[in-house]
């Protein structure tokens, strides 16, 4: 198990109802923690649609996950 720091956006941010979240998890990707926080609240984009990046670096969707880090799932972001 690992404490990883949250940051959510846009369509995430309305969904899960708060803008940060630290959470316990024994996810050892964005991939894998990315499934278990749709479970929890009901994210309906797919992770196709979003970009990822850990500790503010744009990273893989398969990268190792450690104890502290901050990640943050990004949407598609509307606007003309």
């Amino acid at each position: 198990m690992a404490l990883i720091h949250l940051r959510y956006y846009a369509l995430l941010r309305e969904q899960a109802g708060r803008q940060t979240e630290t959470v316990d998890t024994a996810a050892r990707t964005p991939e894998a923690l990315y499934a278990e926080l749709a479970a929890r609240h009901g994210f309906r984009l797919a992770q196709s649609q979003l970009k990822v990046a850990v500790n503010a670096s744009f990273t893989d969707w398969s990268r190792p996950l450690a104890e502290g880090d901050e990640v943050v799932f990004i949407p598609p972001v509307a606007g003309g």
